[in-house]
């Protein structure tokens, strides 16, 4: 089962008041309703949502859909549920938010009249046509798809309300409302009321969060290994250079202890081999002082280099 199976489940698992349903009911026909020959027509893959649709005419308008299993036309494997009613009173769908043979430019002004029934009408779209990916996968993506360009706005109107910073993209046939940032999806979540979903979600970010911040701190440390070896190489060869002209004999005693420290311990790194020196010797010197000593070396290197 898909994480958007899950969380379509979720929502219509759940029991709201009824000027919730109501919204929640408008918010989907707007998105996946159509006239045709006095019937309205509303399709889903899904049973759950099928069901809930379903009991909600039944109860609310003593209205039986007619129900009846279809080939799905968008390539996927799932069986379709088209559900049809016969609405000689178009009252019923103005009240919904359709219109008498086409749909509003919005629904009417109390079907979202709070923020209570707003949760609704999305949970509605989101039903119709939503989607959010496993954040087990590598992006976070939730999207909504509607047919055209004032619905687009309007729903994206609605999200915003919740500061979610929701952005529309024309897709030619249709305009798609979305979000991308973790925890703006995880918002939405929260908005639909889907607790199991967020609960989930949340974990598997953690989860990423935590391993991302692991493996930085692992890039980082490397790049500090490679940094020390980079620079031992870099002070043995100064050495070496000395060496083969004969000139360690021009370097102060203590210059030439940090010599004899750097071969003795090839790969320390400067903090460790000032604490090896400080410990050996008995005579305390500091990162940044045997760094000095080492400058010293490398310039008569690059002295030596020169001539």
């Amino acid at each position: 089962m898909s994480y958007t199976t899950k969380i379509k489940n979720e929502i219509t698992d759940c029991d709201y008041p009824t000027t919730e349903v109501i919204a929640l009911i408008s918010g989907y026909i707007r998105n996946n309703g159509y006239l045709d020959k006095n019937k309205f027509f509303m399709t889903t893959e899904n049973n759950n949502t099928k069901e809930f649709i379903r009991s909600f005419f039944q109860k609310k308008y003593d209205i039986k859909l007619d129900i009846s299993v279809t080939d799905n036309n968008n390539f996927s494997k799932k069986k379709l549920y088209l559900m049809n009613f016969l609405d000689k009173d178009y009252k019923i769908l103005m009240s919904l938010g359709y219109g008498n043979n086409i749909k509003l430019d919005t629904p009417s002004s109390y079907i979202v009249d709070g923020n209570a029934e707003i949760r609704g009408y999305l949970r509605g779209v989101f039903l119709a046509s939503g989607s959010v990916n496993n954040p087990k996968t590598s992006r976070y993506h939730m999207e909504m798809l509607v047919d055209d360009a004032k619905e687009a706005v309007f729903v994206q109107k609605l999200l915003n309300i919740f500061d979610l910073n929701a952005k529309i993209l024309n897709r030619g046939k249709g305009y798609m409302i979305y979000l991308k940032e973790a925890e703006k999806i995880s918002d939405f979540l929260k908005i639909l009321g889907v607790n199991k979903a967020v609960m989930y979600f949340e974990d598997v970010r953690i989860y990423h969060d935590q391993k991302n911040r692991t493996n930085r701190l692992n890039n980082c440390e490397q790049a500090n290994v490679d940094k020390t070896i980079e620079a031992a190489t870099q002070q043995l060869n100064h050495i070496e250079i000395i060496k083969d002209n004969m000139g360690v004999s021009l370097l102060d005693d203590k210059t030439k202890e940090a010599l004899v420290y750097r071969e003795k311990y090839p790969e320390a790194s400067l903090k460790e081999l000032s604490e090896i020196i400080s410990l050996e010797t008995g005579n305390k010197i500091t990162k940044s002082g045997l760094n000095h000593r080492f400058r010293k070396i490398k310039d008569l290197a690059e002295k030596f280099e020169k001539n």
